[in-house]
């Protein structure tokens, strides 16, 4: 009997787990004695992608109607050590009760974390990051009117004007008025968004640029560019130039890096604290052991990294989980070969822009854009559950939303 682990319940973890198992059954017979386990600390799948939207908690699907019908074992349990050269990990319970967990393949798929605020007051902080941290979030922005007459009840301050700080900032407005608006409280919505760089998604390159300026100006999202915090209070905000900024709510989109389980793996990282892959999603120089989305620095096409995103993960985990078993029966691998890359950024009520390669050539805007955002947050991203042969059919489409199947894959 082989064991395959797989250390993380996101997207890749999932994929990986679904993929191994569609692998094995194509296989038949030489199939029979793989089994897989999955080891996650939560019960759900978290669509973290929406996180930044209105009612957070629904944004989740239960792992037993992904894994379950598919035959993967579950185990509910933190993993906080592994020991690659005896191909064991360990795990807690929630009952605090520790597990050994032995393996003869491993896939690493813990994603990513925020990383830290380096300021005074960062316990003041709220992000969406996690589901506790968005639905945390959500209340509170809930209860602002009952806070009295606070000057700035309902202002929100937004540091980091990256991808997720835009999405957070170009939406805020809206969901402040759903709450301000039936108490009257209108007039106090005020949204900034405060960025050391002296432009809005310095990462996104100049391309989207004008439009994201265009949209933020019009959606009236105050900008404090070229500026850092220096401090949070539960009433306040202090920016570098010494702005005071009056405000219940500041919420951090600093950034995320690797899993630490990331740091428990020999071999080379990335700044990120991601492994280095080969093309296989091997990692480098471990043997047994492989990585899929936010712990994994694959190539893509054009020598480009990965970004730390759904739209790399969910591949990566499919391909991952194939190779893995690939590696079992002594089968060729495939090299993982993701869609060519795009990206499509929420910029509020009605608003998105879509961009197609490295380069970030503008594609969509407006409401087209918009409607190509809701569908990839909404319907594409979402795994099928409870149907077996939907599932481990989901698991062999390689390419994100492609009806067919990679070639030599099935």
């Amino acid at each position: 009997m082989t064991h395959i682990l797989v250390i993380g319940g996101g997207f890749a973890g999932v994929w990986s787990a679904a993929g191994a198992v569609r692998a094995a059954r194509a296989a038949g017979q030489a199939g029979n004695d793989i089994h897989v386990t999955l080891a996650s600390p939560a019960d759900d799948l978290v669509i973290r992608p929406r996180l930044y939207e209105d009612n957070p908690e629904s944004m989740r699907l239960p792992l037993d109607r992904i894994l379950g019908p598919i035959g993967v074992r579950r185990l509910t349990a933190t993993v906080t050590d592994i020991d690659t050269e005896a191909h064991t990990a360990r795990a807690v319970t929630r009952l605090g009760e520790q597990q050994d967990l032995s393996y003869d393949k491993l896939v690493l798929a813990t994603g990513s974390r925020l990383v830290h605020a380096p300021f005074p007051g960062a316990q003041h902080l709220f992000d969406v990051d996690t589901l506790p941290a968005a639905a945390a979030l959500d209340h509170h922005l809930h209860r602002l009117p009952q806070r009295g007459t606070h000057t700035g009840r309902h202002t929100v301050v937004v540091v980091g004007a990256g991808f997720t700080g835009l999405e957070v900032a170009t939406a805020m407005g809206e969901r402040l008025h759903r709450i301000a608006d039936p108490h009257g409280m209108s007039d106090e919505v005020r949204v900034v968004i405060v960025d050391r760089a002296d432009t809005l998604g310095p990462e996104l390159g100049p391309g989207p640029r004008p439009y994201i300026e265009s949209v933020v100006g019009a959606l009236g999202v105050e900008q404090r560019l070229g500026r850092t915090v220096e401090s949070v209070t539960p009433d306040q905000v202090v920016l570098s130039d010494a702005e005071v900024i009056p405000t219940a709510t500041v919420i951090w989109t600093g950034g995320t890096v690797a899993s630490p389980l990331t740091a428990q793996i020999p071999g080379e990282h990335d700044r990120l604290g991601r492994l280095a892959v080969d093309t296989h999603l091997r990692v480098t120089g471990v043997p047994d052991v492989y990585a899929a989305g936010d712990t994994a620095a694959a190539q893509t096409e054009d020598a480009h990294s990965s970004m730390q995103s759904c739209q790399h993960a969910q591949p990566m985990g499919k391909f991952a989980g194939h190779n893995v078993v690939a590696d079992i029966l002594g089968n060729d691998p495939l090299p993982f070969e993701p869609d060519p890359y795009t990206t499509c950024l929420d910029l509020g009520p009605g608003h998105a822009v879509e961009t197609r390669g490295w380069d970030r050539i503008i594609d969509l805007t407006g409401q087209e854009a918009k409607t190509r955002k809701r569908n990839i947050n909404a319907r594409w991203i979402y795994p099928t559950v409870d149907d077996p042969q939907a599932i481990l059919a989901h698991a062999g489409r390689f390419a994100n939303g492609a009806n067919k199947q990679t070639p030599h894959a099935a």
